[in-house]
């Protein structure tokens, strides 16, 4: 599958973006997104210790309180935090 400059990968209906070993995902255009920065990788670069935050949008270094795990999976670490992305955002609205 080729994507152009203007395409993403789609989760759950929402952009997936890595860029080196931190993946965003959520619509820029929200208050908050997901990030999951990989920390540690096993001996296949198999991602096992990932941690999973809740960020304003505009400035990632806004972490939300309360919203930060560690995981050793990266789907686990997806669903936590799409999860609390799904959360936060209804309690915005």
């Amino acid at each position: 599958m080729e994507l152009n400059k203007n395409q993403y990968v789609l989760y759950k209906g929402l952009p997936l973006v890595r860029d080196g070993d931190v993946l965003c995902y959520g619509d820029l255009n929200e208050k908050y997104i997901l990030t999951l920065n990989i920390l540690a990788k096993d001996a296949s670069e198999n991602p096992n210790m990932i941690m999973v935050q809740i960020c304003h949008s505009k400035d990632r270094n806004k972490i939300v309180k309360g919203k930060q795990a560690f995981k050793k999976d990266l789907f686990e670490a997806l669903d936590l935090g799409g999860v609390w992305l799904e959360q936060i955002l209804k309690e915005e609205n």
